[in-house]
């Protein structure tokens, strides 16, 4: 017992002075575990998918992803299209996208493009899914090879596309576009409710040829929209692109949610611009609400 409440005690009042001095210790301690559980609520990390090192790349893809998220040409060419591989400037393991000029195509389907790509779809878990007014940041890592020759056409890295309703055109692409006279670009690209397509945002593809790099995207889905992107380099934190819109059509009619995708999409409608490709990608996350991408 402390000299306080001894001297209290000694003047007939230690069991209110000292009971008071105890239930504030509680509500002190109370208090801060609700501090903590809301801490923790806000923390909560988002869903990740990290490669683990060669072989069943595959399957660990759909394992986090859901369903049968590769889209890839292994039917015309069997092969694996994504592998995994030990990056030395990460210190980690990656995915490796591969496309070849011949005789990769568009999973059978379609033979003037080619595609490598992951997704989230009908099959994947609904916390992977966007719904309408709904917050979501997506982050990952990307690097092109320091050859890395883009089509003039179309060579998509990333894409935004609904599912359901009108979706045949993406929301938002991440896209590389050969240009003549070195003049290549990254492009930021927006298509809105009437189909009007708009470059929101270039960067020279130079600064990203040979570079790891890091994106943050941060969506609020709906007709009124944000949309919020930063591509920083890894080595040196420049930042090669950002683009912030707090009032953005990111949405489609009749969709039932919206969705990512990643890899190499591309046209052959040049084909002798291109080569074999490999573009490495590590580290995807997804996180809806408050949840964060660590």
């Amino acid at each position: 017992m402390n000299k306080q409440c001894l001297i209290t005690l000694f003047a007939g009042l230690a069991f209110s002075a000292c009971e008071k001095g105890i239930t504030g210790a509680i509500k002190s301690t109370e208090v801060q575990e609700k501090k903590s559980n809301s801490a923790a609520a806000v923390l909560a990390p988002g869903v990740s998918l990290k490669a683990d090192g060669p072989g069943g790349t595959y399957s660990l893809i759909n394992s986090v992803l859901g369903g049968n998220a590769c889209e890839v040409p292994d039917c015309v060419h069997p092969q694996d299209h994504i592998t995994e591989i030990f990056d030395t400037n990460l210190n980690t393991n990656v995915f490796v996208f591969s496309a070849h000029v011949t005789p990769d195509n568009d999973r059978c389907q379609s033979f003037d493009r080619q595609r490598t790509e992951i997704k989230t779809y009908n099959a994947s878990p609904d916390h992977l899914k966007a719904t309408n007014g709904e917050t979501v940041t997506y982050r990952w890592k990307f690097k092109l090879d320091a050859g890395f020759q883009a089509s003039s056409s179309f060579t998509h890295l990333h894409q935004i596309k609904a599912v359901d309703g009108d979706d045949s055109i993406p929301l938002i692409t991440l896209s590389a576009r050969y240009g003549a006279n070195n003049s290549d670009k990254i492009e930021l690209i927006h298509v809105n409710s009437s189909g009007t397509t708009t470059k929101v945002k270039l960067a020279n593809l130079s600064l990203f040829r040979g570079n790891w790099v890091e994106v943050i995207e941060k969506i609020t889905f709906g007709s009124n929209g944000k949309y919020d992107i930063s591509v920083k380099k890894i080595s040196d934190g420049t930042e090669l692109l950002a683009y912030s819109n707090p009032d953005m059509y990111l949405w489609r009619t009749g969709a039932s949610f919206c969705r990512p995708k990643w890899g190499i999409y591309r046209s052959l409608n040049n084909s002798v611009r291109l080569r074999n490709e490999e573009v490495r990608f590590a580290d995807f996350c997804i996180a809806e609400g408050t949840a964060i991408c660590q």
